[in-house]
């Protein structure tokens, strides 16, 4: 869940799926998960980084300081968003009868 300026998103989606490496040593959903709230926690904790700097009177450029925090709060409601499609998911599953 990387947030930079890729200028053209959409040659992510047309890549093929992830196929798991004939040696076996595929990544795991739930490891992938949590390099992802990895990434998230370290833009949140880059943003805070810098807005601490800004409060001790240490040089920070006002831009920097902004883009880092939108970065973390757009980074954050993707999450946040991701999490409750596939809580919908689940649940939509969960409510399936066989």
């Amino acid at each position: 869940m990387r947030i930079n300026g890729n200028p053209n998103p959409l040659n992510q989606l047309a890549q093929p799926p992830l196929t798991k490496p004939a040696n076996g040593q595929g990544e795991d959903f739930g490891q992938m998960l949590m390099d992802v709230i990895k990434e998230v926690n370290g833009t949140q904790a880059d943003a805070k980084n810098l807005q601490n700097d800004l409060m001790t009177n240490r040089p920070v450029e006002y831009h920097d300081l902004m883009i880092a925090m939108e970065r973390a709060s757009t980074a954050m409601q993707l999450t946040m968003q991701v999490r409750n499609k596939v809580l919908e998911a689940y649940q939509e599953v969960a409510r399936m009868q066989v």
